[in-house]
């Protein structure tokens, strides 16, 4: 036997006597967390530059994708790789070799951090997000005597962020986003222990009620969009609580006229959900569809008309990104070359051009308040509170993970309602009326 194979069955069978001596699970349980371990073990074999973390991501992500693995399955190997690794080999002095070095110039570090994040299916949004709290955290330590060559510390952090908060004089909300983003690189790319981070004072954000139209006033808002397809989009915005990428990430197959549903792939959290779908839009939206269609048929007759989709996605299906249903509910008006891979396309609205569009509307319906497109979100679900819908349907309908966080819209209705009447105000009206009568 190899004296590779010889190590990983003696590794695997103290790994078995370990999960049996600490009574970690049940003993008809410990032989298949032995082959998870043993699988993932021969898994991350082929991918060495890995970290243990990254390796373990892609296992499990591969796993998941196997027809024959349940989902309980996928929970069970999680939790015999975590056994293994931070508590067996933990406790095991010289079992684990020691970490690679993290690359040593700041782009390769930022390179692994790219990696990382991918690897933990954050989406492009926050993937360019956390880049650039680290690319200004980098310039933050040269501008500060820091030597590139040198790895980052823990002090470097916290003087940072210290900056950040009474210097730089940004909010909570945004000082949090910067630790976050820091912590995971810290953490995954320079495999810095920052325990002791989470014992520090964290930024604290006060209760902030969002801001909410009046029926009259979104109403006022929409009828002032010029441009019809942006006024459909704001309208089925408002009509149905979306995100503001969650409305231009729609696809054609996502409309359910049938029972009055939207649905939202992959929002917030990579969730799916359903929303309503206002019957007032039908009409517009199946106008709009047919419009979208004559589109497509025109980019196909050029020789054009593939839709972007997710590369998983288009392996599994290579010709559903010319396909109709496929197709953005929203694209643009003209074809654009994609920058990734050279093929005209027809992508979807941009964010800015809608958002100046609503901006304009706002400023010429004169409102006191300010408003964005996502003011739309917080009008629905304040409206429909309003209306007597029940909170959890509200939270399900948003797409909240917790159903406190769908309370606040509680406060703004408090706010919204009529101003409570003093008993002296009625004694004083009582007292009139008896007079006048």
């Amino acid at each position: 036997m190899p004296a590779s194979l010889d190590r990983l069955s003696k590794v695997l069978k103290e790994f078995g006597e370990y999960l049996n001596r600490k009574q970690l699970a049940p003993k008809k349980t410990q032989p298949h967390l032995v082959r998870w371990a043993r699988d993932f073990l021969r898994f991350a074999g082929k991918y060495r530059g890995l970290s243990f973390e990254e390796a373990m991501a892609s296992y499990l992500q591969d796993l998941g994708k196997r027809q024959e693995i349940k989902d309980w399955q996928v929970r069970q190997a999680a939790d015999a790789l975590r056994i293994y690794r931070y508590q067996f080999r933990a406790e095991k002095p010289g079992a684990e070799s020691p970490p690679a070095p993290p690359p040593g110039t700041e782009e390769d570090q930022l390179a692994r951090f790219r990696q990382v994040l991918r690897l933990r299916r954050y989406s492009d949004r926050t993937e360019k997000t956390y880049l650039q709290w680290t690319r200004r955290f980098m310039e933050y330590r040269k501008s500060a005597g820091g030597q590139a060559s040198s790895l980052p510390s823990e002090a470097d952090l916290k003087n940072f962020l210290t900056r950040l908060a009474l210097v730089d004089k940004i909010s909570a909300s945004t000082q949090n986003q910067a630790f976050n983003s820091l912590l995971l690189f810290f953490r995954d790319v320079l495999r810095q222990d920052l325990s002791a981070m989470n014992k520090t004072v964290r930024a604290k954000r006060g209760a902030r009620l969002p801001e909410v139209l009046s029926p009259a006033e979104v109403q006022a808002v929409l009828s002032e969009i010029e441009d019809r397809t942006y006024q459909l989009m704001a309208r089925l915005c408002y009509g149905a609580g979306l995100r503001l990428n969650e409305l231009l990430n729609l696809r054609v197959k996502d409309f359910d006229f049938d029972t009055g549903l939207v649905y939202i792939r992959s929002g917030k959290g990579d969730k799916d959900r359903t929303s309503v779908l206002p019957k007032a839009l039908y009409d517009s939206l199946r106008s709009h569809l047919e419009n979208v269609k004559q589109m497509h048929t025109q980019d196909l007759a050029q020789g054009h008309g593939e839709t972007v989709l997710p590369d998983a996605l288009i392996r599994k299906y290579p010709k559903a990104g010319k396909e109709w249903p496929w197709q953005y509910a929203f694209p643009m008006k003209k074809l654009s070359v994609d920058p990734a891979s050279g093929v005209i396309r027809r992508y979807r609205v941009l964010e800015k051009t809608f958002q100046m569009a609503f901006r304009r509307a706002v400023q010429k319906a004169k409102l006191s308040k300010r408003a964005s497109v996502h003011t739309l979100r917080h009008s629905f679900a304040t409206h429909l509170l309003m209306d007597g819908v029940d909170i959890r349907r509200i939270q399900e309908l948003l797409g909240h993970k917790n159903v406190e966080t769908t309370m606040v819209y509680t406060h703004v209705v408090r706010n919204l309602s009529p101003p409570v009447v003093s008993p002296l105000d009625r004694m004083v009206m009582g007292k009139e009326a008896k007079r006048d009568g």
